[in-house]
């Protein structure tokens, strides 16, 4: 399998993926603003010139939740996704989407209004109140995890999704100090070997 990655994005997630189940992938590796990701062979990969993209054979998904469960389904042998019949699978469900759909708005916003616009372009209104609404996102991850040590039970797809999300928005500056649960579980995320490796390809 191909993995589409460029460092400190969204691939590194799946890159993440394959380190801790133990696949053998290649990696086709870009920097961003990379011209060869607006390439018309590139756009038929990822139709919008992003990462990731996983290419397996004759399918092709560009989507990180979507590879996620993808590759844990196909080629996860069981493992890091509760059964559907577990009682655990609820919140694995929740926890797997909640990262995009939650956590990385305002961390998107943040980004495009702190790295990606020219300082004249910024609006400082707009990161306070993706700020405010980040520390909200993460307050709830943080009830969740009093008294657990990752998500769903044992590691899963789940953490390789809200737990990267979670650790983009410390790197980013979100304020976590009041909120324990959560940066002991950043913690116990980034000192997975697989993770190490992934923020470093």
């Amino acid at each position: 399998m191909k993995i589409h990655h460029a460092p400190n994005t969204r691939s590194v997630r799946i890159v993440w993926l394959f380190e801790e189940l133990g696949l053998p992938y290649e990696l086709e590796q870009y920097k961003l603003g990379d011209p060869l990701m607006r390439s018309p062979a590139y756009l038929k990969v990822h139709p919008m010139g992003r990462v990731p993209a996983l290419e397996d054979g004759d399918v092709t998904l560009f989507e990180s939740g979507a590879i996620v469960e993808y590759v844990l389904a196909r080629h996860g042998g069981g493992r890091m996704r509760p059964a559907v019949d577990a009682p655990e699978f609820p919140a694995y469900l929740q926890w797997l989407h909640y990262a995009e759909g939650m956590l990385m708005p305002p961390v998107n916003i943040i980004v495009v209004e702190t790295i990606l616009l020219p300082p004249e372009r910024r609006n400082e209104e707009n990161v306070n109140r993706a700020t405010k609404l980040l520390g909200r996102m993460l307050g709830a991850v943080d009830t969740h995890m009093a008294g657990r040590e990752y998500l769903a039970g044992e590691f899963s797809g789940a953490d390789i999704m809200t737990g990267h999300a979670c650790t983009v928005a410390r790197r980013l500056g979100a304020d976590v100090a009041d909120k324990p649960n959560v940066e002991a579980y950043i913690e116990r995320c980034n000192a997975r070997p697989a993770m190490q490796k992934a923020w470093t390809v």
